[in-house]
């Protein structure tokens, strides 16, 4: 065999082994798969934040409803409905985009003694509001997550809402 040498103009041309290639695609497979893989995490952590801040949203909007009740319709367990439903977009019902579909429960309860005085216990009750989701937007799946979350207020017999209509 031969041995050329580099001549006065030129130089020897060398390539890349067949192991130095297999090695760059191994780790421009890995950049790409870790790439999609953040991708795909960060869409999800954003999407489930979405669904958290319209669930609280969905919450207050239950309890500021319940500020404008006066004593007896707040105590009167026709005039509060006890069961919502309510969706991530509500525009988009008709349309069939509504998004996540979220179910309420609410209730209204005597306050705990240990946290109140006694002698108010008769003129406050506590409202909570919980909603609950899933992670399926149509279809059940066999690893759907229920999701939920609640929220707490006390409402007193002589409250802001006894000045208001008087």
């Amino acid at each position: 065999m031969k041995i050329k040498s580099p001549t006065a103009g030129g130089s020897i041309s060398g390539g890349y082994t067949l192991a130095e290639v297999m090695i760059s695609i191994f780790l421009l497979a890995t950049m790409m798969i870790s790439l999609y893989a953040g991708f795909y995490s960060g869409f999800a952590i954003a999407k489930l934040s979405r669904e958290n801040l319209r669930a609280t949203q969905i919450m207050v909007q239950k309890l500021e409803a319940v500020r404008i009740y006066n004593w007896k319709q707040v105590t009167n367990s026709a005039m509060l409905p006890t069961t919502f439903v309510d969706y991530y977009n509500p525009a988009g019902v008709s349309n069939n985009t509504y998004g996540a579909y979220y179910q309420g429960l609410v209730s209204v309860a005597s306050p705990l003694t240990d946290t109140i005085p006694a002698a108010y216990n008769d003129k406050m009750r506590t409202v909570t509001v919980t909603v609950y989701w899933t992670n399926y937007l149509t279809q059940p799946s066999t690893n759907k997550i229920v999701r939920s979350r609640t929220m707490q207020t006390l409402v007193a017999r002589y409250g802001m809402q006894d000045y208001i209509y008087k």
